[in-house]
């Protein structure tokens, strides 16, 4: 979906190549179920509504809303493709692509009647009056955006994340995509780069993937932003959103016609009442269960042999826990999922702490209700009925070579595992998140080439402006000509892409001090704004000899970031109209982190320390 009620242009689907069209039906046999997210245009600097005043950049749409898109959402109908149309887009500066994310799944028909009731109510909202159709077309696309983040997981869960892309022009255009929470405390988002070369793109990231950084099941939101700092990008989208997929047959020899055999299991999944033991603990209690006969000797023959087990139990967990000591085998199972939770869900969890593929677990159960939901669910799940639980370690997918390494195996787990809850102790690692990232920040001075962005820049930032100055575009080429005004231009990347230009300083040569520090909030929390002072403090130390000083104009919108002088201990030595003076002291050891790469461009080279 996308919206409807604020965007009512439509063009030919002529601009597209035909074998271009094609492509985007081609999934139209293989999708079970897809998701229904509601895009819709938005802003990499926003911060609403004090930009529509402040920014230079700003074009109203007829709700009063930003335009980051030149044309809007522009609709293509296009009978080939799975949800009848494509939707053109010209991204404009900072232009992004955005929804709230939700992987409820509905089936192919029920996700396209979706869409054509959502075309027809944003239709019918457009042609009303102003400013009737202003506050409609608000209240509408707020109500979708809640419906989104409301819409809960489902029955089943999503193979893989898609997104469609035709890209019309000769040059490559790199895409960021992001899912985030919308919880702050979580630091951690999930970005993949996607890179378009010229012509049709199907790009599909696995759900495990995702899964492994992100809590699915709570609300995020998913964003693609053009890297290039261009000024327009056009690309043609057709499904973005969460599938599930028809499972497709093992692949057949070219020599023989025979499919290829199935993978060996790597982890046997077991329920627990009736399937390890006799008896149903929450009924009978734990002192009536019995150990199904020879289920010990089992675990162990198939504990040396190197494949693991788990267990995916609706209980009591702590209860349940108690029993599996009680019988004397608890170390045999690693992320055990014991909860009211459909037993799928545990079955996924268990994949991605353990870090293995669903296709390689076994699931056993009592229950043929419960081995279907997981089949219909995952379908690259094995799954077998306990009354055959005697059988498992006799099965083909279970004969692998016993050696002194898959004798340790399940230890070498628990070792991990232990490491892992050290490291948990620590709380969430985002330093090392952000190392492993690999953010570069190169540093190079104003000039002709880049005034333009940095004008931009200037005009832009808000939350992370310390200064609360906006210059003109004739104030800053007075700037370039002023011999003791040191001006920094900031670009950023990391080995998902890059930020473009995004933070901008002056300094004052003759005292020194910074009178100038501005950043995008797409760097913010990165430790970039941290790396950047430690960089010119030092500098401005070793050359002059004095105590380095800056200017902080704070405002409730800078006031969290400003948490950054306090973070590389610059004190604050008085007030003078609103403007607080910070200095940091000449005889102190700057504080560094390490984290981020600076790269000092040659033109700065010589007063490089």
């Amino acid at each position: 979906m996308y919206e409807t009620e604020i965007n009512n242009k439509k063009e030919s689907s002529d601009q597209i190549p035909e074998e271009v069209r094609a492509q985007f039906g081609k999934l139209k046999d293989e999708l079970l179920e897809r998701t229904a997210l509601p895009w819709s245009e938005h802003c990499t600097e926003c911060v609403w509504p004090t930009c529509y005043t402040t920014c230079d950049l700003y074009s109203p749409r007829e709700d009063g809303r930003c335009r980051r898109f030149s044309d809007g959402m522009v609709r293509i109908d296009c009978s080939e493709a799975l949800n009848t149309y494509v939707l053109k887009i010209r991204f404009k500066q900072w232009g992004k692509l955005w929804t709230p994310g939700n992987i409820r799944l509905r089936s192919v028909q029920d996700a396209l009647k979706i869409e054509r009731r959502d075309h027809r109510i944003g239709a019918t909202l457009y042609q009303l009056p102003t400013p009737l159709k202003q506050f409609a077309v608000q209240k509408r696309y707020s109500f979708k955006k809640r419906m989104a983040y409301d819409a809960g997981t489902g029955d089943s869960s999503p193979t893989a994340f898609l997104v469609e892309c035709y890209n019309p022009a000769p040059e490559t255009v790199r895409l960021s995509l992001t899912m985030r929470s919308t919880d702050d405390r979580v630091k951690i988002p999930f970005q993949h780069l996607l890179v378009l070369s010229p012509g049709f793109h199907r790009m599909r990231i696995e759900y495990e993937e995702i899964a492994r950084v992100l809590d699915l099941h709570s609300p995020f939101s998913v964003e693609l932003v053009p890297n290039e700092d261009q000024k327009e990008t056009v690309l043609y989208f057709g499904l973005m959103e969460f599938i599930r997929e028809v499972s497709k047959p093992a692949k057949v020899s070219q020599e023989n016609q025979k499919p290829q055999a199935p993978k060996k299991i790597k982890c046997v999944v077991w329920d627990l009442d009736n399937t390890l033991w006799d008896g149903i603990l929450v009924e009978d209690g734990p002192a009536k269960l019995k150990l199904k006969p020879q289920i010990a000797q089992t675990l162990k023959e198939l504990d040396e042999r190197g494949i693991l087990h788990s267990i995916a139990s609706k209980n009591n967990r702590e209860e349940a826990l108690s029993a599996l000591q009680a019988f004397g085998i608890q170390e045999y199972f690693l992320c055990p999922q014991i909860s009211w939770e459909p037993k799928s869900r545990g079955i996924e969890a268990i994949a991605r702490q353990l870090n293995i593929g669903l296709d390689t677990l076994l699931f056993v159960d009592d229950s043929e209700f419960e081995l279907q939901q997981v089949h219909a669910v995952r379908p690259e799940v094995r799954v077998l009925n306990a009354e055959r639980y005697l059988g498992i370690a006799d099965m083909e997918i279970c004969q692998v070579p016993v050696t002194a390494e898959s004798r340790q195996r399940r230890k070498m787990y628990q070792v991990e595992s232990e490491r892992q809850n050290i490291a948990g102790s620590f709380g969430d690692d985002y330093m090392n998140f952000l190392r492993y990232c690999k953010i570069r920040l190169n540093i190079q001075p104003m000039t002709e080439a880049n005034l333009s962005r940095v004008h931009e820049l200037t005009q832009r930032t808000n939350q992370m402006n310390f200064s609360g100055n906006r210059y003109e575009r004739n104030v800053l080429e007075r700037i370039l000509e002023t011999p003791h005004l040191d001006t920094y231009v900031l670009d950023v990347e990391d080995r998902f892409g890059s930020y473009g230009v995004v933070g901008f300083s002056i300094v004052d040569s003759r005292v020194p001090l910074m009178t100038d520090l501005m950043f995008s909030c797409r760097v913010q929390s990165k430790r970039v704004e941290h790396a950047f002072l430690a960089c010119i403090i030092r500098k401005y130390i070793a050359v002059t000899g004095r105590d380095f000083a800056a200017n902080y104009r704070k405002t409730p919108g800078n006031a969290p970031s400003g948490r950054v002088f306090s973070d590389m201990l610059l004190q604050e030595t008085g007030i003078d109209q609103g403007v607080s003076r910070l200095v940091f002291p000449r005889d102190r050891d700057v504080p560094d982190d390490g984290i981020i790469d600076v790269v000092i461009h040659e033109a700065l080279e010589a007063t490089k320390v």
